[in-house]
């Protein structure tokens, strides 16, 4: 498995991938990248989650624009007491 870490992009095989999954999935989030073999056919291609594609969060984007009934926070007499027993 040693030897796998320092390959760019790895081949393996199903039975080696099965069997080392762990190390495998640990060595991927670490950087390295895997393709998963069969008969030299590629199966998977196993590699680092790519970054994020959400843009990035602008505070205050939504002022004014978002507004609530003046009785958002009344509870309902019936709830009220149902609640209190």
């Amino acid at each position: 498995m040693s030897d796998l870490l320092e390959a760019p992009t790895a081949q393996i095989g199903v039975r080696e991938f099965r069997g080392n999954l762990a190390a495998i999935l640990r060595a991927a989030q670490q950087g390295q990248s895997f393709l998963v073999m069969s008969h030299d056919e590629v199966l998977a291609e196993l590699g680092p989650p790519r970054a994020a594609l959400r843009p990035a969060r602008q505070p205050g984007a939504l002022r004014g624009k978002i507004r609530m009934a003046p009785d958002f926070d009344t509870m309902p007499d019936d709830v009220l007491a149902a609640m209190e027993g």
